[in-house]
Parts: structure tokens; C-alpha cells; sequence
């Protein structure tokens, strides 16, 4: 299957590791020309390097900027739109808020999740619709969370905000449909980065169990029994934003290996 991404722009956020990073090099590896953007100079370069090491070809571009400070978003989205003369893939993408329950999260650890798990997303959309809207094909992807469609246990701030994004998700799905401007949600489960070696060491810390005993409770409830690997997330992330997909928008598409129980 030819997905169409040669010489596509795409710009990927909070992409010097994890799901970003995985997303990123899926892109370079298809031909997309790729704008990393992390707050790290040193760990921009570092993922720069990774994926040159792996595609010597590609085309990567690095942009340094606070994803909650939005004036930087801006600046980084225009900048790698003169670089590259627009952006056709925009992937809003973000570190996950606070883990903990209702009574254990203070009010400023809300400001701080609604800042980083909604607004960065809004931010990083308003920057840049003016260049999407010129593309033949646009396409905009938010990585949310299974937490957006079934809470998960101690995540309280994800399972408030996630679905928060996965609303705003369809509705632009639906307002920008005139403008040829897809719209989706990729919604991972459990997967082998960084982030969920936090989360493991979160719970073993809560339940006084190791590391390994909470991979093996987590992975009893997902059916195929494992955690994914990241590069299984972004094979999908890759197929919805390229031509593949062209029909496909307003989906939220769940990565959890079937965690999930609900049938919509």
C-alpha cells in the first residue's frame, strides 16, 4: 500500500522520545519531510540523530519550544512552515498530567493538566490551521489516551482531560471537513516508554509491588496480554495521517492490544 506521505510536512510535537519520537521516525521512514519539537535542544539533536541513523535520508527539522508557553508554539509552527513552505500533518502530542487520585491532586496540579493535556492541543491547532487549511490534504492528529474512553485507575487528571480532547477532536472533525482537513485520534494503551515506566513505578510504589508484578497485572487485563511496542503505535498514527486514510475522520482509534471493553 503506497500511503502518499513522500514530500508530506508534518510536524510532530513532544517528539524527542516516546509515542512522538516512534511517530516521527515512522513518518521520515515514509518520506515525510518531519519537524521534531521538544523544550531540549540536546534531546532534539539526540532524536535528529537517531532517525538519521536509521533513515540517512530523511529530511528532519528541529524546533525548541515550551508547549505551555504559546507563544512559542506559535513561533515554532510558523518557523517550520517558512522552513519547509507549509505543514500538511500536524501531531499534538504532550507528556501525560500528574498521576494520583481526586484527593491526592491539588488545585494547581489542575491548572497545570488543563494547561498541558487540553491547551497545548488547542494551541498547537490555532498555529497551525492558516497553513492546513492551504494544503491539499490536511490532516491533524491528537495522541490522547485509553483514558479518554475508560478511566483508568489513579489517572484521575488524564480521565478528565483526554476525553476533553477527544471532544474537541470531533468537532473540529466535523468544522474543518469543508476545508479537506481530517481530524482524528489515535488512543494508546499500555506501551513500552518512558512515560509508562513512571506509571509502573507509580503503582508498584502505591500496591508495595515491583515492577514487573504490575506489568503482569496490566497485561492480564488487556486480551493480547502484553504491552505494545511503540512502533505498533505509530504504524497506526502513520496510516491515519497519510492518504491511506483519506475517508477517515472524527475516529477515535484505540492502540491497546483490546483493553477497552466497550464496543463504540
Amino acid at each position: 500500500m503506497n500511503l502518499n506521505l513522500t514530500d508530506k510536512i508534518a510536524f510532530v510535537a513532544a517528539s524527542s522520545d516516546g509515542l512522538g519520537f516512534a511517530t516521527a521516525l515512522s513518518l521520515a521512514r515514509e518520506k515525510a519531510k518531519v519537524i521534531l519539537g521538544s523544550r531540549s535542544e540536546d534531546r532534539l539533536e539526540a532524536a535528529k540523530a537517531k532517525i538519521l541513523a536509521s533513515v540517512p535520508d530523511a529530511t528532519i527539522h528541529t524546533s525548541a519550544f515550551d508547549l505551555l508557553n504559546e507563544h512559542e508554539i506559535k513561533n515554532a509552527i510558523n518557523d517550520a512552515a517558512n522552513v519547509y513552505g507549509g505543514i500538511d500533518i500536524l501531531v499534538t502530542n504532550a507528556a501525560g498530567p500528574k498521576a494520583g487520585n481526586f484527593t491526592e491532586i491539588s488545585l494547581i496540579d489542575w491548572q497545570n493538566a488543563f494547561q498541558i493535556s487540553l491547551m497545548s492541543a488547542v494551541h498547537l491547532i490555532y498555529a497551525a490551521l492558516p497553513f492546513l487549511k492551504k494544503s491539499s490534504a490536511g490532516s491533524i492528529l491528537t495522541i490522547t489516551s485509553t483514558s479518554g474512553k475508560q478511566p483508568i485507575p489513579g489517572l484521575f487528571l488524564s480521565n478528565v482531560f483526554r476525553p476533553a480532547v477527544l471532544g474537541m477532536t470531533k468537532a473540529l472533525s466535523i468544522e474543518l471537513a469543508t476545508h479537506n482537513i481530517r481530524v482524528n485520534s489515535i488512543l494508546p494503551g499500555w506501551t513500552g516508554t518512558d512515560r509508562s515506566k513512571q506509571l509502573l513505578q507509580f503503582y508498584a510504589e502505591k500496591h508495595q509491588t515491583s515492577i514487573e508484578q504490575e506489568i503482569d497485572r496490566i497485561a492480564s487485563d488487556i486480551p493480547l496480554h502484553r504491552l505494545a511496542d511503540p512502533e505498533e503505535f505509530a504504524k497506526v498514527a502513520t496510516f491515519l495521517v497519510s492518504d491511506a486514510a483519506s475517508y477517515i475522520t472524527g475516529v477515535m482509534m484505540q492502540v491497546d492490544g483490546g483493553r477497552c471493553k466497550s464496543i463504540v
